[in-house]
């Protein structure tokens, strides 16, 4: 009676999970752009495993003025994808690659096909909106702590709407790391009140 019993709950959960997408079920986009005014993205995190999905906004990420659409220059024909590292001096001159840079390239994160979006170790495509599919990739508890809501920030109700910032938003892709502080001087006293 008790294997049964142990069968059947088994293979309860199992239908249970294959029914809500799995444990390992990827982020989808909700294209709902009505409910999102703000010009941001709504994006469901997968579930954990003591919970259900969670429908958070995203903010745009913070591209520089005239870089994006990124087809707009890298669909031209005479344009084909470069990989080899070097410094670049015509074009993305500003960018300097200080995240591995021994062992990255531009490619290895952009597309070199779509270049409107980026690509995930196994080649599967990330909206920019995403884009922390693809730093939780290397920087797995950094990801784990941002979905906690302990590194990064996030804005919103525990029981309603939430923002989370994208690590972009912070961090500069290509040069993560902050630069140093220069702490301000402590305030002066301004001496004494009157009435």
């Amino acid at each position: 009676m008790a294997r049964n019993t142990a069968a059947l709950a088994a293979g309860v959960a199992t239908v249970a999970v294959l029914a809500l997408g799995g444990c390992h079920a990827g982020p989808s986009r909700d294209t709902s752009a009505d409910d999102a005014p703000w010009g941001g993205t709504q994006v469901v995190l997968p579930a954990r495993a003591s919970g259900e999905p969670e429908l958070v906004q995203v903010p745009p990420p913070p591209f520089s003025d005239g870089v994006f659409p990124c087809s707009d220059c890298h669909a031209q024909p005479d344009l084909p994808p470069n990989r080899t590292r070097r410094v670049l001096v015509d074009a993305h001159d500003e960018i300097v690659l200080k995240h591995d840079e021994e062992h990255r390239w531009c490619l290895d994160c952009h597309d070199a096909v779509d270049r409107d979006q980026l690509h995930l170790a196994g080649g599967e495509l990330v909206p920019f909106s995403e884009s922390y599919r693809l730093c939780g990739q290397c920087h797995g508890e950094k990801h784990r702590d941002w979905r906690a809501g302990i590194h990064g920030r996030r804005t919103g109700f525990w029981n309603g709407r939430k923002e989370y910032l994208l690590c972009v938003h912070c961090h500069d892709p290509h040069a993560p790391r902050f630069k140093p502080l220069v702490p301000r001087p402590a305030p002066v006293h301004p001496g004494p009140m009157t009435r």
